[in-house]
């Protein structure tokens, strides 16, 4: 069972561990429902949710994400942070997978004949924190990131 451990609101430090995380909601704005729809249901495999005529509800595993259609919307980067020797566009957003399921995805995401900002790749091999992490767009150029750790319990890892 999962728990919080420490109160955020009186600045002490906080830890989740377990599956009883909170979920997350996140809208991103998208220029086409369509190829939205597409890609965060045929290629990443999400479930859609409610939807209109102008959004759809996406369950990205337990947490809501939400494509709002913003006709015109253009999508750019606020910045990129160099990481690795790779330019990594901020903002972005993903998830942190089982390492098998983020290999799974990569290859869905290769079979889709999407391109990658940044492709798979393994970091921090063999210290603390060491993760596979990968960066793609979808249709709409917004940037999303996925990452596997060997340990989960070294996410935070300094």
């Amino acid at each position: 069972m999962g728990e919080w451990l420490g109160d955020p609101l009186a600045g002490e430090e906080q830890t989740m561990t377990g599956p009883n995380r909170p979920a997350f909601h996140l809208a991103i704005p998208v220029d086409d429902l369509a190829r939205a729809r597409a890609f965060y249901g045929g290629v990443l495999g999400l479930a859609e949710g409610r939807s209109a005529e102008s959004w759809i509800d996406w369950d990205l595993h337990g947490h809501q994400v939400v494509t709002h259609v913003v006709p015109a919307a253009r999508q750019a980067d606020a910045g990129r942070n160099p990481v690795d020797g790779h330019d990594v566009p901020v903002p972005h957003f993903g998830l942190i997978l089982p390492v098998d399921d983020f290999h799974a995805l990569a290859e869905r995401i290769r079979a889709a004949g999407a391109e990658f900002v940044i492709a798979p790749y393994l970091r921090f091999a063999g210290e603390p924190g060491e993760q596979w992490t990968m960066f793609f767009r979808d249709p709409a150029g917004n940037a999303l990131e996925f990452k596997a750790f060997r340990d989960e319990s070294q996410i935070f890892a300094s």
